[in-house]
């Protein structure tokens, strides 16, 4: 502890609010709330502690604080920090936190579909599921069963489905109101786990047909009874007051936690799921933390059960009054139910999770060493990609804390010059993203990676010094059999990679990922490029009636298939009309 934490400690007041800790580079590597910041802080810096918080606290030079009015006021506010700072040491929910729900479109004419973006969304929502597999089987299973429409766009008389009886044939006839109202009501049911109806008309049908000795269209009706069947035959029923809850329980060993949610539907148990973190400070604390956290990206239960003998005094205020404590009866068994599944996942996993932690955090230790950086928070890594020397684009993903950061992965088209020069491509992209950051006063990262070597590293440094910027750059050198074996450090040094080391296995994979976005951006490109040039060979078709044709329909398939009605409404002539259909009607879609 230095001096200047000594400093600070003998003058924290005795107040409720958050505080935030500090590392050598000034940023905040773990933010924390308190009813008393004073005896909160000070605890970290007396008496013995475990590894993990003695290397919290190793790594703290210097202390922040915010008194706030309450201890709700404190908890928002940390948490907003968590989300804007992304500390080191604190809990952070990547995109796994979100699950799989079945969403009835609010549209004059819905559809069913699968849905993980659920914010805002009230009324027609199902869920949530263990997998996306699960998910889509089911919504197969009722867009079979219940006839909804099924076209992103409307053609101009009914399809198939219509006639097969699984569409209302909303583009041809009338279809009211109540006649969805009426469909969803009966979905709600079904997925309510009321299907005996159904199954008792399909055995009929099945029957009848085997009768007829129509094998084929029995079968076809028995493979319905059994989807039905796969869908209902794990929703245990516990409890007929039909409503929903979470059954939430954990333990904890050294700096661990494993939580467990048992997800109840209907008082029907759908599903478990169980995550591994590191936590520092109080349990009750990191329990709201993480559960605040997830119920932002997922619907708030009508009950949440917690286990009995903990302070929950500031959860109602936080997820409102849904908070329940049972301590007899079936609604406790369940409480012993997800602490078992904690205690299962902990024992299974905990191997897995310390080897993953340590090729995050570990290796970026490791890099920061190498490097001789006081901290590596956020890196951004760049690519460029093109196909023989067409369609140039580069790509730049962010890894934050070791993990990949999706919000903030970004594409270029390459737009300085037309040849594949790795240089300039390098050059242009670097120019671009760090002017914005510039001007938007965007977050700036700790390090930035470029996937190339001494040329593609000396691009990027000649930029951020015209930009005056002070950012350290690294290339990522490649052998003759395209394989990473150095790095080239800020001063053009060549650092050597051990292929069996936990920092070898992140760059490796910082470079996947980056390769992957740039190939997959570069890919969609080239087949727009073709797709344009297509247009560009077909007569009448200029430039303004091509860009309105890419931008309603993607590919040649649909321009294709698009009734001529909605072509005119296009503002597009008859004879161009006439010619995209000739030239279409006789190529492939690429």
């Amino acid at each position: 502890m230095n001096e200047k934490i000594k400093e600070k400690l003998i003058k924290l007041p005795e107040r409720t609010g958050t505080y935030q800790m500090l590392d050598k580079s000034g940023k905040i590597i773990y933010v924390g709330k308190a009813k008393n910041l004073k005896k909160r802080i000070s605890s970290y810096f007396v008496g013995a502690h475990d590894d993990k918080t003695t290397r919290l606290v190793s790594d703290v030079e210097d202390l922040s604080f915010i008194v706030t009015k309450n201890e709700k006021e404190a908890f928002i506010l940390e948490l907003s920090q968590i989300k804007k700072h992304l500390p080191k040491y604190n809990i952070k929910l990547m995109s796994d936190s979100t699950y799989p729900y079945i969403e009835i479109t609010n549209e004059r004419h819905p559809i069913i579909r699968t849905t993980r973006d659920i914010k805002n969304k009230k009324g027609n929502i199902f869920g949530p599921y263990p997998n996306a597999f699960y998910a889509n089987e089911t919504v197969k299973l009722l867009d079979t069963i219940f006839p909804f429409r099924k076209c992103s766009k409307f053609p101009k008389k009914v399809c198939l489905y219509y006639h097969i009886k699984q569409c209302l044939g909303p583009c041809e006839f009338e279809v009211t109101e109540q006649n969805y109202k009426e469909l969803i009501k009966k979905v709600r049911s079904f997925l309510s786990g009321n299907t005996k109806e159904f199954i008792d008309d399909y055995t009929r049908k099945m029957n009848e047909h085997a009768s007829n000795l129509e094998f084929e269209k029995a079968q076809e009706y028995k493979d319905l009874i059994m989807a039905i069947n796969k869908t209902t035959e794990q929703q245990q029923v516990l409890f007929n007051d039909n409503k929903d809850r979470d059954i939430i329980n954990f333990l904890t060993y050294d700096n661990y936690i494993s939580i467990n949610i048992l997800f109840m539907r209907n008082g029907k148990l759908l599903f478990s799921k169980s995550k591994i973190f590191t936590y520092y400070g109080v349990i009750e604390d990191i329990l709201l933390t993480y559960l605040a956290q997830f119920y932002e990206q997922n619907p708030l239960p009508q009950e949440i059960l917690l286990p009995f003998g903990y302070d929950y005094d500031l959860f109602p205020e936080i997820l409102g009054n849904v908070i329940f404590t049972p301590q007899r009866g079936r609604k406790a068994r369940l409480l012993e139910m997800a602490h078992e599944n904690a205690s299962i996942h902990l024992n299974n996993n905990l191997p897995a999770f310390l080897n993953k932690e340590k090729k995050t955090i570990g290796a970026l230790t490791e890099l920061e060493e190498l490097l001789n950086l006081p901290a590596i928070r956020r890196i951004d890594i760049f690519d460029n990609s093109n196909i023989s020397g067409q369609n140039l684009v580069s790509a730049m993903v962010v890894f934050s804390n070791g993990l990949p950061d999706k919000n903030e992965y970004r594409k270029y088209k390459i737009k300085t010059t037309e040849t594949a020069d790795d240089y300039r491509m390098m050059k242009e992209v670097i120019y671009r993203r760090y002017q914005s950051v510039l001007m938007e006063n965007l977050d700036k990262p700790d390090l930035i990676i470029v996937d190339g070597g001494i040329i593609q590293l000396r691009a990027a440094k000649e930029v951020l010094a015209d930009l005056a910027l002070n950012l350290t750059v690294i290339g990522l050198k490649k052998n003759d059999r395209h394989r990473t074996e150095s790095i080239i450090a800020n001063d053009e040094k060549e650092i050597a990679l051990d292929k069996h080391s936990n920092l070898y296995s992140l760059l490796y994979k910082m470079q996947e990922e980056v390769h992957r976005f740039a190939i997959s951006f570069q890919r969609n490109v080239a087949h727009k490029t073709i797709f344009g040039s297509i247009l560009d060979t077909i007569p009448k078709v200029g430039k303004v009636t091509k860009n309105k044709l890419l931008k309603k329909y993607k590919t040649l398939e649909n321009i294709k298939n698009a009734p001529r009605e909605e072509l005119k409404s296009l503002k597009i002539q008859e004879d161009a009309i006439d010619n995209i259909y000739l030239a279409l009607n006789q190529i492939k879609d690429k």
